[in-house]
């Protein structure tokens, strides 16, 4: 069974810095892209950064520049690191295996709350 767990996370004022880490097992995680989805209340889930399996990273316009995606394959893990954040930041984020290579849909973990505040 696929676990994604996040950790890392909470609350910061506007321009300050954030660092989430998520934790795979149960899959061959050097096959697969792995992303960050976010979630914000009332809003749908957008995609704002993914990593393939081969490390290229991808991200939304509204994160270009401040979030960087990186991902360790010897510790299966994924990272974030956010910066320079924004109140428009706030949301639920939530690592992803993205599906297509050993699995066919995404898997999602259970996500974690950031929350930026003036």
């Amino acid at each position: 069974q696929v676990q994604l767990v996040e950790s890392g996370g909470g609350s910061v004022q506007i321009g300050g810095s954030l660092s989430l880490s998520c934790k795979v097992s149960g899959s061959i995680f050097a096959l697969n892209a792995m992303g960050w989805y976010r979630q914000a209340p009332g809003k749908r889930r957008d995609l704002v950064a993914h990593i393939t399996s081969a490390g290229d990273p991808y991200y939304d316009d509204s994160v270009k520049g401040r979030f960087a995606i990186s991902r360790d394959d010897a510790k299966n893990t994924v990272n974030l690191q956010m910066r320079n954040l924004k109140v428009e930041d706030t949301a639920v984020y939530i690592c992803t295996l993205l599906g297509g290579s050993e699995f066919a849909d995404d898997i999602f973990g259970q996500g974690t709350q950031v929350t930026v505040s003036s």
